[in-house]
């Protein structure tokens, strides 16, 4: 008897093993720190829709609802490509991912992405019919189309048939999608207008996501020009890969400085400079560093520094 209760015991300790590692690989593979940078456009959107006096708190918990499951779900589809087609694999210096490691299965992955794509879009209809309710069928549907095609383009970029990303087509991907459609999209569902000024700061956020996605390609341009995989990096080599880097983080904050200058010279407008400092040191950092463990913090470091650009900016503008 004594015997069984402790056979009964250990298995329940090793099924809450079993379970927690499988739960940590869940959590993995959907990235975390992913999402501050992906959240970062929503912000802005908010912030400056705020700063115009049309804000609606509901729509921006389920502006950053939906862009989070979306976020996981590109998370998801990239593991799954990647790890079906082969492009992760031993040379690759980056972080383990879950299908290439058997953690998860590449069948359960692929279900997973089946559940964040209907969450996405059940979120994103709930986020219309929220802040869309008055306008016209036309703009209704423009935006569910965008939404459909943002739930495409997550999947596709390295799953599919042709994903675009090996191709080298993500980082115009991410400058769209993180920068022009969270922002620009973010605003005009908040206020239900729009004003080609804000191209600005919505450029700056997109380019800046575009400088995250340039430091990972970086790190593994050795094992992605080994499987075919053509990103820009692969495409320029090292070298001008760094220049591209300064080349977008000088873009990305020269078009904040050009929006303040255009909008309003007030002091606090200017807030933002201050994280300036942390985008330059990345690009000295990733100028300096070769080694793929040292540059891969470099990826979360820049993410941190957009979302804290993106915050120091939102204060600006309420201040």
């Amino acid at each position: 008897m004594q015997y069984l209760q402790k056979s009964v015991i250990l298995c329940q300790f090793t099924n809450k093993i079993i379970f927690v590692s499988m739960f940590s690989a869940w959590i993995a593979a959907a990235r975390p720190r992913t999402l501050p940078l992906a959240l970062s456009s929503i912000l802005m959107g908010c912030f400056l829709a705020y700063h115009s006096h049309l804000f609606s708190w509901s729509v921006a918990i389920l502006t950053i609802l939906t862009t989070t499951l979306l976020q996981i779900l590109s998370n998801f589809a990239n593991d799954y490509g990647d790890g079906v087609s082969g492009k992760d694999n031993d040379m690759r210096q980056g972080p383990k991912r879950a299908v290439q490691s058997g953690e998860i299965s590449a069948s359960k992955m692929k279900r997973a992405m089946v559940i964040f794509s209907v969450l996405a879009l059940l979120s994103g209809v709930g986020l219309l019919y929220q802040s869309l309710k008055n306008s016209s069928t036309q703009t209704i549907l423009s935006f569910l189309a965008l939404g459909i095609l943002s739930i495409v383009a997550a999947i596709t970029y390295t799953a599919g048939k042709r994903p675009y990303g090996y191709a080298g087509f993500g980082d115009i991907s991410v400058l769209i999608f993180f920068g022009w459609v969270g922002v620009l999209g973010t605003y005009y569902l908040q206020t239900q207008t729009f004003d080609w000024l804000l191209l600005l700061p919505a450029t700056s956020c997109g380019l800046f996501a575009v400088a995250v996605l340039n430091i990972n390609n970086i790190r593994d341009i050795a094992s992605d020009k080994a499987t075919g995989k053509m990103s820009i990096p692969v495409r320029l080599g090292r070298s001008m890969a760094v220049v591209y880097h300064w080349s977008v983080l000088i873009v990305g904050m020269v078009c904040s400085i050009c929006f303040t200058v255009l909008n309003d010279v007030s002091f606090s407008k200017w807030l933002y400079l201050l994280a300036f400092p942390f985008f330059i040191y990345n690009g000295l950092s990733v100028s300096r560093l070769k080694s793929a463990t040292q540059l891969d913090p470099f990826l979360k470091q820049m993410a941190l520094s957009t979302l804290l650009f993106v915050v120091i900016f939102g204060v600006g503008l309420l201040v």
